[in-house]
């Protein structure tokens, strides 16, 4: 059996709840594919984001993986497509942890491009009527680590893997922020999992930027 691995974080920074955490847990309630998904929160944690995710690999061998992620003042869902070999975290992780122009993994490469069909699935959510668009930055925080930890984990052959970027939830947006309802945010991840389970050859289409 295909097995998808899905991934949340927990809420930091203050906030109460982390939209990227209670759309996994939606999707896990839901899902009625013929694939198996296994539905995991993460902390937001550097060193324990990555002992968790080669826990639920090793557990798993999932063929594909998608964590996810608050991007806080984004208004569209957002897959990335590049992780960077850097943690400079402008505020500490819930543990404390505050590093500073470190490699996420010494003695890998500098960046690693997602795996996943990014393109295909930023225009299949975008068809389904939910504001999204491709990223080409996953920060320097934990999202940025555990993207690039998975994608220097997995083997290449045989898996594929990526992140994506959820804005706040209107339930419980900031006052001001952008955001959309929990239940889009869902049903984006949905069809980012589908499309990643169906599409073999990414779609090729401008999206670069000038800046």
């Amino acid at each position: 059996m295909r097995t998808v691995l899905l991934t949340g974080f927990e809420p930091f920074a203050g906030d109460a709840t982390n939209a990227s955490g209670d759309a996994v847990e939606v999707v896990a309630r839901e899902w009625d594919g013929p694939e198996r998904l296994v539905a995991a929160i993460l902390p937001v944690e550097f060193r324990r984001a990555r002992d968790t995710l080669v826990r639920l690999l090793v557990e798993y061998t999932p063929e594909i993986v998608i964590a996810t992620g608050l991007a806080g003042g984004r208004a569209d869902i957002t897959p990335e497509r590049i992780a960077i070999n850097l943690m400079d975290a402008r505020i500490p992780d819930n543990a404390g942890f505050q590093p500073t122009d470190e490699q996420s993994m010494a003695g890998s490469p500098a960046a690693y491009f997602s795996t996943l069909p990014v393109k295909a699935i930023a225009a299949a959510i975008a068809e389904a009527g939910i504001p999204a668009s491709l990223s080409h930055s996953a920060g320097t925080f934990v999202c940025n680590h555990t993207m690039f930890a998975a994608l220097d984990l997995l083997d290449p052959e045989s898996q594929r893997g990526g992140f994506i970027h959820v804005p706040y939830a209107n339930e419980n947006a900031p006052e001001g922020q952008p955001s959309l309802p929990l239940a889009d945010i869902a049903r984006a991840l949905r069809i980012a999992v589908r499309t990643a389970l169906d599409t073999e050859v990414d779609d090729s289409y401008v999206s670069g930027t000038i800046f």
